[in-house]
């Protein structure tokens, strides 16, 4: 379908305010300008607690932030890990987004601030990732979770993050994850697919600033290869945990992320692969500007819950 109004009124409003390209820009300045968009984001208040905690990771500790919705525990748990290209976001840039999704899920959200490149380059963010995933596993009665009704999930980089962490968990054998959410992941380091030619311009996020992503995050081209950089690139997906893999029709992101989809369906992981029509990459965060992202918000929400409830 038609780019989407909204999305076109935020684009033209977004063109209005002339950023510098994130190309431009040093990571620093680049993360700044992420916090400053974050700012505006609707933040729901109706929750029993949000606080502060620290996983135990391999360079120490790793700031989180819990969410714990209303009502009595135990809760479903969502380990998340935000986007921003593995360079940007943090748990304030994420904060509004972790909230929305403890309300609609009704579950507890445990927000991951894993180390940043280029100053920690891969795999320090896998890492990270990985270590606070177990640290929620065992430490979950503390936080309130059910043990066995363990979920990760994240947007773009972290989409990217909680696909490795949960091919890691298989591979050893636990931490036991019933459920991964993929929004918009980036699965593969190949910046040629029909996504990137048709919307590698114009649509917020670019090809250019893909690659840039990529050789903070991971320089040498050879080492991007890997798959827990680019999963898409694992030769199994079987025995993983079942998925929910969102995309955006005008996301250069869109057919790595459904690709990997496909694959984890002829795998034989039961996956739900939906693309929203009209969105851009991103959307999901922005509740109070594009309805489509209230809309995916509820459906990403029944998912969970009967994927947990099984």
């Amino acid at each position: 379908m038609p780019l989407h109004p909204q999305v076109q009124d935020l684009l033209a409003r977004s063109a209005v305010a002339r950023e510098p390209a994130l190309t431009a820009q040093s990571p620093a300045e680049a993360r700044e300008t992420m916090r400053r968009g974050a700012e505006a984001l609707q933040k729901p208040e109706n929750l029993a607690d949000v606080r502060a905690t620290a996983a135990i990771g391999p360079e120490g500790s790793i700031p989180t932030r819990v969410y714990t919705p209303q009502g009595a525990a135990p809760w479903p748990g969502l380990v998340w890990f935000h986007g921003g290209g593995w360079v940007m976001g943090d748990l304030d840039t994420h904060d509004a987004l972790c909230r929305h999704l403890a309300i609609a899920c009704e579950a507890v959200i445990v927000s991951v601030d894993y180390r940043l490149a280029p100053e920690h380059p891969f795999p320090a963010a896998v890492e990270d990732a990985d270590a606070a995933t177990r640290w929620v596993s065992e430490n979950a009665a503390a936080l309130g979770i059910d043990p066995g009704r363990l979920a990760v999930g994240g947007d773009s980089a972290g989409g990217n993050l909680a696909t490795v962490v949960c091919l890691r968990a298989r591979d050893r054998g636990g931490p036991a994850i019933r459920w991964q959410l993929l929004v918009y992941p980036i699965t593969d380091c190949d910046l040629d697919t029909q996504s990137y030619r048709e919307n590698g311009e114009g649509y917020a996020l670019t090809r250019a600033s893909m690659a840039w992503f990529w050789d903070h995050y991971v320089p040498d081209p050879a080492a991007r290869m890997h798959p827990d950089a680019s999963p898409l690139r694992a030769g199994d997906l079987a025995g993983l945990p079942p998925a929910h893999v969102l995309t955006a029709e005008y996301d250069p992101l869109r057919d790595e992320g459904e690709a990997y989809g496909r694959r984890l369906t002829e795998a034989g992981v039961r996956t739900r692969l939906e693309r929203s029509p009209g969105m851009i990459h991103g959307f999901l965060r922005r509740t109070d500007e594009l309805d489509a992202s209230t809309v995916a918000i509820a459906r990403i929400a029944q998912e969970m819950r009967d994927a947990l409830d099984e």
